[in-house]
């Protein structure tokens, strides 16, 4: 903060403009800005305050007329009254940060027996992500939705909303897809809660951009007042698409103390919009976030970025080399489309995320074309468990058909080929020997070659025979754990930088984009074809390779991802069943529990508190009753 304001003061900044990172609802920072005569480009100190106690928050909505959830907001902290507390609002019920925001330090309770945990780990996640461990209870609704309305304010006493955004496509209560308007609601429910909106906004003096969330009962048709977002919010293009106003520009007239555009006679709903939040991270796994090296980035043909003229908009803070680390939250970018209705922007959703490809780290790229293309998604059945509810369907791996696997092969070998062609010239200067052309040609025979990959997704093992005739056609002999069948290809042409293939696969034309990079000890393959993305790895050999029981042991348990361990639970020679929790992680912000893959005992325990790991680092061992007492007398 001091150094920002220094740098202001030094320029002459006449404003500062927070986005929607850490600084954007710091109620010190904005009153800092406030003290030095620096315009902060969003609303007044006292409302950033205001609205960040979500306990005086909902008091104070509750007095201005705006509805709110049942529950436990005061300041009495006590272990044993929160809980009591909390049987009188009745479960399932939702633990959650007085200064939360983005799921941190949110846990659900469907039991007494589970609050006094979802307390512990609530508080500990708030702690660490606002320095404040306090926590409010609510009723938790059954069939919710997530509809929240973007409000502006002006110093002159204007205020409108600018519609509405559906936010209930969630995981771990963080937003995936978002659209606008709200589909499935009437003229007389956008009214209604719009001015709700407006009224939360006019009870704290607000001024600048705001969002207003709401949880709707999809059982009841009533929303209530959830939390307000001081500031511009990550999913603020698609009300841009839908209004064609630049919301950053009014941020800033506003900031420069300009009246409103636009009066809420003015504005209109043109169309629809989706934003797909794409993330580092794999769905398949729990959605853990992933960390790990662009070694591809290439967004659709004619996207624009950060601006809302265009079918398809991508707003992004990452390019091809950039390390995606742990520190923040996994979302690299996000992909914006539009449509005269709703069913013609999800298409070019789907679309636009077919053309999207992203390699090096795991992504929910194939994740969020299943959700696009969900026909319960399609059929507008919105509830923020909607994701949990379908999980198998949007995650759930499949193998690879026969064809891309023969196409992977293919892709391979010719990458070794044009790898040692290269070599070769370099080496003879710029001169390819007879020796040197690997093109597959033998005087009595042909020639052979065996090629084993894993399916990433799935871990299911491809093997490969390609025999290569003289007439320069192979024949793939292709199994996997879908069966086996023999593959004819020819006519291959691999482009000069080894980023595209194209060959006739058993009659049929197909092309592919490529992307190879090292991944520990593997090298990785990822092939885009047919507007979909599969992944393939094999190993690499190392002149070193670890062994020992340990490493060979299916009790072994090791981190699904890089973080800091906040809790160790356990001992060595602890009894454990499959399942209980053994050590407490940290990354982005988030706590995530590694439990014991089997009943045994723990052994070899190298997790310490405080300790910063490595994805699949090795944390402990819990042996099965056969092997723990091998496992003790080796100590």
């Amino acid at each position: 903060m001091d150094r920002i304001l220094e740098v202001a003061l030094r320029t002459g900044a006449q404003a500062v403009h927070p986005g929607y990172g850490f600084l954007s609802e710091n109620t010190t920072f904005a009153g800092l800005c406030e003290d030095n005569g620096i315009a902060f480009v969003g609303p007044p100190a006292s409302a950033i305050a205001a609205m960040g106690n979500k306990s005086e928050a909902k008091a104070l909505m509750a007095g201005a007329g705006v509805p709110v959830v049942p529950g436990y907001h005061g300041d009495n902290q006590d272990s044993l009254l929160l809980v009591e507390e909390g049987d009188k609002v009745g479960f399932p019920l939702l633990v959650k940060a007085v200064l939360g925001g983005g799921g941190k330090g949110m846990k659900l309770a469907t039991s007494a027996k589970e609050l006094p945990e979802a307390l512990s780990s609530a508080k500990r996640e708030a702690a660490a992500s606002f320095g404040d461990e306090r926590v409010l209870l609510e009723r938790y609704i059954i069939r919710p939705r997530h509809i929240e309305v973007q409000v502006f304010a002006d110093t002159l006493g204007n205020a409108v909303y600018l519609f509405e955004r559906d936010c209930s496509m969630q995981r771990r209560h963080q937003k995936v897809i978002e659209e606008a308007p709200a589909p499935g609601i009437s003229e007389e429910f956008r009214r209604s809660i719009g001015e709700a909106a407006v009224a939360a906004a006019r009870a704290v003096g607000y001024v600048n951009a705001g969002t207003v969330e709401f949880i709707v009962d999809t059982d009841t048709g009533d929303y209530y007042f959830m939390e307000m977002n001081t500031r511009l919010q990550v999913e603020h293009p698609v009300t841009e698409a839908i209004t064609g106003q630049d919301l950053v520009e009014w941020q800033l007239r506003i900031a420069a103390g300009q009246r409103l555009p636009l009066l809420q006679d003015q504005l209109k709903i043109l169309g629809h919009a989706f934003e797909a939040r794409v993330y580092a991270e794999s769905p398949e796994h729990g959605f853990m976030p992933g960390t790990g090296t662009l070694q591809r980035w290439r967004i659709p043909h004619g996207a624009v970025s950060f601006s809302h003229v265009g079918d398809v908009r991508v707003d992004s803070g990452v390019r091809k080399g950039d390390q995606v680390g742990v520190h923040y939250d996994p979302m690299i970018a996000k992909l914006i489309t539009k449509g005269p209705d709703r069913r013609t922007a999800l298409d070019n959703l789907h679309a636009a995320l077919s053309e999207l490809q992203v390699s090096g780290l795991p992504t929910n790229v194939t994740f969020l074309k299943r959700l696009a293309s969900h026909p319960a998604f399609a059929a507008e059945e919105l509830d923020t468990s909607f994701i949990a509810k379908h999980l198998d369907s949007l995650t759930g791996a499949v193998q690879p058909p026969a064809k891309i696997v023969a196409l992977a092969a293919l892709a391979h070998h010719l990458l070794q080929v044009q790898a040692a062609e290269k070599e070769a010239l370099s080496i003879g200067g710029g001169q390819l020997g007879p020796w040197g052309v690997l093109d597959g040609f033998r005087l009595n025979h042909e020639l052979t070659s065996n090629l084993s990959l894993t399916h990433t997704a799935t871990s299911a093992a491809c093997n490969v025979h390609l025999t290569f005739h003289k007439d320069r056609s192979i024949c793939l002999k292709v199994s996997n754990e879908s069966g086996s069948g023999e593959i004819k290809a020819k006519r291959l042409q691999l482009s000069n930088d080894g980023a595209s293939l194209e060959a006739e696969i058993d009659g049929e034309r197909l092309t592919a984009d490529l992307s190879v990079h090292d991944h520990s000890d593997e090298q990785v393959l990822t092939v885009w074809s047919g507007g979909e993305t599969y992944e393939f790895s094999k190993p690499v050999p190392r002149k070193w390779a670890r062994s020992g029981s340990v490493q060979s042991s299916a009790g072994l348990v090791t981190s699904p991802m890089p973080g800091k361990i906040i809790k160790v639970l356990v001992q060595d020679g602890d009894e454990v069943v499959e399942g209980t929790p053994l050590v407490v992680l940290e990354a982005m912000k988030m706590e995530h529990t590694v439990r014991a893959p089997c009943d045994g005992t723990v052994a070899d325990l190298a997790a310490l508190v405080g300790a910063q790991v490595a994805d699949g680092a090795v944390l402990a061992l819990v042996a099965p009753a056969a092997q723990a007492a091998a496992v003790g007398a080796g100590q």
